[in-house]
């Protein structure tokens, strides 16, 4: 009997779950073509890791634009760059909501920042705050010595027993420090990652790494919770419990910075003191949460994303030398040796710009982008789209699509020479809910990789060829963490010296 207690709510669901399917194919007779789905589950246990290589496969049989089911949600992918083009113009507005997801309801504040918010009046607020108040050219401006100084540190790091022969260095860890430092020292003020001796509080900051730490296999869409909701009654991985308890110390560390913040004797040059001073005038539309918010959104999306392009761009270039010694010739003709390069002379070098471009094409960081739910009923192609729907559009596959690029899956910067080419990429997304911080990462991405190109020699730990295996992420990050060997190129490094930075050269 109590056997039969404990399957009765699963076949019941089952039973219902198959009406619901039959309904909806009743209804929406021309939803784009898909792999057979079992009840319940869906194809949910066809998915295979990677995500975007396993849609890939199977669009390769289905078409550039298919469906599946994710336990009782559907799901349109769509790898056609017409198709995609038609997402973000006839249907932007219909696509600009988002899925909810718990890992957002209980970290993004119950999915009301910028990135999780639905489309609407709250978020058209967010958007606005953003683009004018916190990532407009004027406020970057502000942050520059921020950007110039930690990947000086950076530059330091790397020097320290380079100056004279190549040392072998692990660049993951450096690149997240130097992305997750510059990141919180915009929005706060306050470097979290380093030796203790280069944090002012050390006890906060191994509180926030922690957190840090926590958030990242807890984050995303990876609860089957979010795609079977009967599981949300059993929540045998305690998920929701840890969420809960990890919000609220993430709210608590936000909030602590805000409160010390509108303490302070005087405003600093950080984001937080800049909204509070916007709160006193117009707190309606600058409230604490708002302020955590768009705090929390700029941590999670601006750090590690930038550190793993990074990551990506060295490794692709120690695997193609002949690009490396092009883009040192460039940059030692249009700046030299004499002074350190700067955000200013990014656009002067279009090679370096071209590294970046092929970077993001073969390794974009969100490779599905950032899922969109269809608010209404429309079409995508050909295919009828129901209200509800997750659309997920795979940038990776755009990227290498045989049709757009020539010889798709070599690392080659010089297509870009080709006007109009850079114009199919994209990273950041397209429409209304592209990635706000497209220019913050574009800047810390091209300043990084000049410093790195300028200052040091670089070559592969042995022959063999960087493994470019993709690791578990959703910033697709590498399976094997990238390490160099490096040697200091002294005129840079002694300007560096004499700067008191790196004093061992």
């Amino acid at each position: 009997m109590s056997s039969f207690m404990f399957y009765y709510p699963l076949v019941s669901f089952a039973f219902f779950f198959t009406l619901k399917l039959l309904h909806q194919s009743r209804k929406f007779k021309n939803i784009p073509p898909g792999p057979f789905s079992l009840p319940i589950i869906g194809n949910l246990h066809q998915l295979t890791k990677p995500l975007h290589r396993a849609f890939h496969k199977i669009s390769q049989r289905y078409g550039q634009i298919f469906s599946l089911w994710f336990g009782s949600r559907l799901v349109v992918v769509v790898s056609s760059p017409s198709a995609v083009q038609e997402c973000f113009t006839r249907n932007d507005i219909v696509l600009a909501n988002r899925p909810r997801f718990l890992a957002s309801e209980y970290i993004a504040y119950n999915s009301t920042t910028v990135v999780f918010s639905p489309y609407g009046d709250h978020w058209r607020n967010l958007r606005r705050i953003t683009a004018l108040e916190v990532l407009s050219t004027h406020r970057l401006n502000k942050f520059l010595e921020i950007r110039r100084d930690e990947m000086k540190r950076l530059v330091q790091k790397l020097s320290q027993g380079s100056c004279n022969h190549f040392e072998k260095v692990e660049m993951t860890s450096r690149l997240s420090e130097m992305t997750f430092n510059t990141m919180m020292r915009m929005i706060s003020g306050k470097r979290y990652w380093g030796d203790d001796n280069e944090v002012r509080d050390v006890e906060e900051a191994s509180k926030f790494r922690e957190m840090i730490k926590e958030v990242v296999p807890l984050g995303g869409a990876n609860n089957p919770g979010d795609f079977l909701p009967i599981l949300r009654l059993f929540d045998f991985d305690d998920l929701e419990r840890r969420l809960e308890s990890l919000a609220m110390r993430i709210d608590g560390f936000l909030q602590g910075l805000i409160d010390e913040h509108r303490n302070a004797k005087q405003r600093a040059n950080t984001m937080i003191d800049h909204l509070l001073s916007l709160q006193e005038s117009q707190p309606e539309y600058y409230t604490d949460q708002i302020i955590k918010g768009l705090a929390l959104d700029m941590l999670f999306a601006g750090t590690e994303t930038s550190a793993v392009t990074l990551e990506w761009a060295m490794s692709s270039l120690l695997n193609n030398p002949n690009v490396l010694e092009n883009a040192k010739k460039e940059i030692d003709s249009h700046i030299g040796q004499e002074r350190f390069i700067d955000e200013p002379d990014i656009p002067k070098l279009p090679y370096l710009q071209s590294i970046i471009s092929e970077t993001l094409r073969l390794h974009p960081t969100a490779p599905l982008l950032v899922p969109h739910e269809a608010s209404n009923d429309c079409t995508i192609g050909k295919y009828n789209v129901p209200r509800g729907t997750m659309v997920l559009v795979n940038a990776w596959a755009i990227h290498r699509d045989p049709q757009l690029w020539d010889d798709p899956t070599s690392f080659k910067p010089e297509r870009f020479e080709k006007e109009g080419e850079a114009s199919k990429l994209i990273p950041f997304g397209l429409g209304r809910r592209a990635c706000p911080g497209a220019g913050l990462a574009q800047r810390t991405v091209g300043l990084t990789l000049g410093l790195l190109i300028q200052c040091f020699e670089w070559k592969r730990v042995s022959e063999e060829q960087i493994d470019m295996r993709e690791g578990a992420g959703i910033t697709m990050p590498k399976m094997i963490p990238l390490e160099a060997m490096c040697k200091a190129r002294h005129p840079i490094i002694n300007k560096l010296s004499s700067q008191n930075v790196a004093e061992d050269c």
